[in-house]
């Protein structure tokens, strides 16, 4: 609906209009918070919402006079806007009119010529006082100072206007009294009432008794507000009885309403033709009255009044108006259907069918237009929103009047639309397989992740992260191995692989955007470990002694790289050829042909008595040893794997050469030393057992004892 107030112009700044928040339907305090306000009309309302209390307050001078000039009733239309939700209200503010403007005359003397001859009862109009005021602040009436010849007779005009006119009541004698000094006095219907005086000066003159007469009193005129300059309005024409210069007449134009009309039209002197000389407009001035003056030439100079009424007709010649009141963007993409966008205001100055507009959006799609007044229209939301596939609108709001032609005007408003956080960030693939060879630099990197996300800002700002957990290192987590950049996505190692430790890497990488909520995306990286041949064969101790190593025995080291240890192996004089001697075991902790392995007799070169088997690493005789071959032979066998770059490690194996005899009682001795080491190992073994049970009993007492007195200060606390 639609609240009225009224407020009497002139009222000091603070007044209180009406309780508009109140009369709104809004809670105490729901104006603030609702942001209540007017919109601006495109010209001062001198009248604004109080933000405490929501009262329609007075906010600087009300001049009915200067808002509305002679319309009644002054009413102002407002737009009151609240938020949250955003709503329009119409207020309609009437200025009611004081008596604060005294009638004012054309001009502060008015000079009359009237001929002796006049006989009376005749009558001379006067030019009446006007008043801005209206109603009955503006009704006048017309007093004359006392005179025997003179008395003042007030003619009615239209339902508006009154016009004064001067009634001879007793013929002159310019003799006697030449100037008669009258004062007209206007007074409007006011309380208090205000007046305004003209001083009317009045010459007698001789000869001339005959007036001109005009053929009609009233001369009324429809001229379009589209008429050229130039154009004739119409002809008045008066007849003057007397004879000589006494007939010869002159047209003037004395008095206009409104005064603006005075460069609206001109008169000729002679033929008493009317012309335009301005342009008309309907939408400022409706209807003009012209009082035209017919002068003869006599002595004293006799004339005549006539009124001619120009009434103006509208044509279209304005086209719509739309502007926008109020626009709520950027519009969130997430916006529900109905959401109001902006208000806008429709106008066109013209009438009647002229006047009538209509309008709609083009592109119709997203958007539409609801009427909520007259002439008052809402850009409301018609479908959903995706920012990600349109982010900015450009629409243009077209505006039609009722006219022939039409005129149309239109309003283009952009509607930027606003992100939310609606995509998760999606990586290129679901999984990525990297390779990496062991031993490589910490820091170095290892691929480059990348996740899209197509919103915008920090909805689109992806970060990434290594989950925690990951298969294949054992008890120790993915993150331990590698890292992640936050920012560019980089995969770096933290640390040098190791083959021999991890061979295969499962881990997923999460992305993760700075929405609210945040929103992530998972993709999985299998990192698997190239080997190098970064690891040199090494060798094992021997077995223990038994027919197959020939009575090795003692003490044997691992190599590793250069460093070597001493085999020591026993062989019979007179064994025959192919009898394993010893066997150089070595194992490489590479993979592949990095750990594939062959034995090479290094010393003594040449053709010795014994040899080493390429891939078995078994030490025997080449050839039947004798006496001649020494008591005792030093091999140097090398070690080495097919890696690129071949590593190696080598052993030294001392075999002495003795008698069968001999060789049995060394086989005996390392049999039984074997015995006793192993039941010295296993006598440890049990020794071994018992410290570990002991080792638990004392863990479990003390975790008791703990648990014990965390119980306690519980309970004391407590």
């Amino acid at each position: 609906g639609q609240v009225r107030y009224s407020v009497p112009e002139e009222a000091k700044a603070g007044t209180v209009v009406g309780r508009l928040a109140q009369d709104l339907g809004l809670e105490a305090g729901e104006a603030e918070a609702r942001r209540l306000r007017l919109v601006a009309q495109g010209r001062r309302a001198s009248v604004e919402v109080s933000g405490a209390s929501g009262a329609l307050v007075v906010s600087s001078r009300l001049d009915r006079e200067e808002l509305c000039g002679k319309s009644a009733p002054c009413a102002l239309r407002l737009e009151v806007l609240v938020e949250r939700p955003l709503r329009v209200f119409h207020v309609e503010l009437e200025v009611t009119d004081i008596n604060d403007n005294a009638p004012i005359f054309p001009a502060a003397r008015k000079n009359l010529t009237i001929a002796e001859s006049s006989v009376p009862g005749s009558r001379f109009p006067l030019e009446g006082a006007s008043d801005a005021d209206i109603g009955a602040n503006a009704q006048l009436s017309y007093t004359l100072s006392p005179s025997e010849h003179f008395s003042l007779d007030l003619q009615k005009s239209n339902e508006r206007n009154i016009e004064p006119e001067l009634v001879l009541t007793k013929s002159l004698d310019r003799e006697m009294i030449p100037v008669h000094r009258l004062v007209l006095t206007a007074t409007d219907g006011g309380r208090p009432s205000l007046t305004g005086t003209m001083e009317l000066v009045i010459s007698v003159l001789d000869a001339n008794d005959n007036a001109p007469q005009f053929n009609q009193s009233v001369y009324k005129v429809q001229l379009p507000e589209s008429a050229a300059v130039g154009t004739l309005v119409t002809t008045v024409n008066s007849t003057d009885v007397d004879e000589g210069g006494n007939s010869e007449t002159s047209y003037t134009v004395t008095n206009v309403i409104p005064l603006s009309g005075r460069d609206v039209i001109s008169i000729n002197p002679k033929t008493g033709e009317i012309h335009l000389t301005g342009a008309l407009d309907f939408e400022e001035v409706s209807v003009f009255d012209f009082r035209i003056e017919a002068t003869d030439k006599g002595t004293p100079p006799l004339s005549s009044h006539c009124k001619v009424v120009l009434e103006v007709l509208d044509v279209n010649d304005n086209a719509p108006e739309v502007s926008v009141t109020s626009l709520s963007v950027p519009v969130p993409e997430d916006a529900s259907v109905g959401t109001v966008v902006a208000l806008l205001s429709v106008s066109d100055r013209d009438s009647g069918a002229n006047g009538r507009v209509r309008c709609w959006v083009w592109p119709a799609s997203p958007f539409g237009l609801e009427a909520t007044f007259s002439g008052s229209y809402s850009l409301v939301l018609r479908e959903a929103l995706d920012r990600e596939r349109v982010s900015e609108y450009e629409v243009e709001v077209r505006a039609e009047d009722g006219g022939a032609p039409p005129l149309r005007a239109r309003r283009g408003v952009r509607v930027p639309v606003s992100d939310v956080n609606d995509n998760a960030p999606a990586f290129a693939q679901a999984v990525y397989t990297v390779l990496a060879r062991e031993n490589n630099a910490a820091g170095a990197e290892l691929a480059r992740l990348w996740a899209r996300d197509p919103d915008e800002a920090g909805n689109g700002r992806v970060s990434y992260s290594v989950a925690e957990g990951g298969v294949g290192g054992g008890w120790r987590p993915a993150s331990s191995y590698v890292s992640v950049d936050a920012e560019s996505g980089r995969l770096w190692a933290l640390q040098p692989l190791d083959f021999e430790e991890l061979q295969v890497l499962q881990f997923e990488v999460r992305a993760v955007d700075a929405g609210e909520p945040p929103l992530c995306g998972n993709a999985t990286v299998q990192l698997f470990v190239l080997d190098e041949n970064d690891n040199a064969p090494a060798l094992l101790p021997p077995a223990g002694s038994g027919p197959e190593a020939g009575g090795v025995a003692a003490e044997a080291a691992a190599a590793l790289g250069s460093e070597s240890g001493t085999l020591w192996a026993w062989a019979a004089w007179g064994a025959p050829a192919g009898q394993v001697v010893a066997k150089i075991r070595a194992v490489d902790a590479d993979s592949g042909y990095n750990a594939w392995l062959r034995y090479e007799l290094w010393e003594p070169r040449g053709k010795g008595p014994f040899r080493v088997g390429l891939y078995s690493g078994e030490v025997s005789t080449a050839r039947a040893l004798d006496e001649a071959d020494g008591p005792r032979q030093r091999l140097v066998i090398v070690v080495r794997d097919h890696g690129e770059p071949a590593r190696s490690a080598t052993a030294t194996l001392s075999v002495s050469l003795l008698e069968a005899a001999e060789t049995a009682l060394a086989a005996g001795a390392g049999s039984s030393s074997s015995r006793s080491a192993a039941g010295a190992e296993s006598g440890s073994g049990a020794a071994s057992a018992a410290t570990n049970v002991w080792l638990v009993v004392g863990i479990c007492a003390v975790s008791s004892l703990f648990l014990l007195a965390v119980v306690l200060y519980g309970a004391s606390r407590w």
